[in-house]
């Protein structure tokens, strides 16, 4: 991940004057789901497009250093190499984008994503994920321990009572303090869209995050009751256009939560080409973060190379 947002003094006009038309956003966003499926090559081209922007995440409390490794060998080996010859992609080094694990686990994943001999960047929920619901000073140490231990991206969640209660310069020195606290590693700001209680409020904390120097806006912590959905996703890719025309900064884009399938997964692509361009169409501007995701894609790739689709034996997620 190459690109850095390195953020401006808030704004407070501009996040005032922010207006959400929300029959509007209902109509595009049901014109973006309804585009024309890709089919054939074109699918597979895509869907390989689709496993170098994934997280590829666990994020349980029974996770294991074992689970991890497992998890972090699927990073580096996505799909299967016989898969990838058919198609004639087996020397791109079609890696996923990240490893996204909770704090305690980042030494395990560093380990061995390094002992697989590959550059997959690890990224670290902190903040007290999910809820936010820790002292600032503790969300701030959670962040420069996940970075000493080796992770380069950090998914922080904000606090939800200060967007919800209008107290945007407050949210916006937290996650000042935030990127201060992440140095050298890039910051995904979640907004946990299902708790903001509208559209105007996703689209003004959008503008708060990234004046903060947020690298990445993403949807949800995925644990949620509403988490990545069109409307919302709308939103904040217009928030992103807006603030890239105002700052020449290019900030990334992540949903999270319920995004399990292929066809999700081409959803997903087809809106940030039309709204954002080719440009975002790298795991440097756009990322999905998905746990059951991966194991899906690589069972329609199967399909495609074989003409029937795979036993569970055959396409083991880890």
């Amino acid at each position: 991940m190459a690109t850095r947002n390195v953020g401006l003094e808030l704004d407070l006009d501009w996040v005032s004057r922010v207006q959400v038309n929300l029959p509007a956003v209902k109509l595009r966003a049901e014109q973006l789901q309804a585009r024309r499926t890709v089919k054939k090559q074109w699918q597979a081209a895509w869907l390989l497009k689709a496993v170098t922007c994934i997280d590829l995440t666990t994020l349980s409390g029974d996770d294991t250093a074992a689970n991890v490794h497992r998890l972090c060998f699927k990073a580096k080996w996505p799909i299967r190499e016989d898969l990838l010859k058919a198609v004639g992609m087996q020397d791109k080094g079609i890696t996923v984008g990240a490893v996204c694990v909770y704090p305690s686990r980042v030494t395990d994943a560093v380990k061995a994503l390094k002992s697989a001999g590959c550059d997959i960047p690890v990224a670290s929920v902190a903040t007290g994920f999910p809820a936010g619901q820790t002292l600032l000073k503790t969300r701030l140490e959670e962040i420069r321990l996940a970075v000493a231990d080796g992770a380069r991206e950090i998914d922080i969640v904000i606090s939800r009572a200060l967007a919800l209660t209008g107290q945007w310069k407050a949210l916006y020195e937290e996650i000042r303090a935030c990127r201060k606290a992440c140095g050298e590693a890039h910051m995904k700001t979640i907004l946990a869209v299902g708790d903001l209680g509208s559209l105007t409020n996703v689209y003004k904390a959008s503008l708060v995050a990234m004046m903060a120097g947020s690298d990445f806006i993403k949807t949800s912590t995925g644990k949620e009751g509403v988490n990545a959905t069109f409307p919302v996703a709308l939103v904040m890719v217009r928030a992103i256009r807006d603030y890239h025309h105002r700052t020449g900064n290019k900030v990334g884009f992540k949903p999270a939560g319920g995004i399990r399938s292929a066809k999700d997964a081409l959803a997903w692509l087809v809106l940030i080409k039309e709204e954002l361009g080719n440009e975002w169409l790298s795991p440097e501007l756009f990322r999905l973060g998905a746990s059951s995701l991966l194991s899906d894609i690589e069972r329609q790739i199967y399909h495609h190379v074989t003409g029937h689709y795979a036993a569970a034996h055959e396409l083991p997620m880890a």
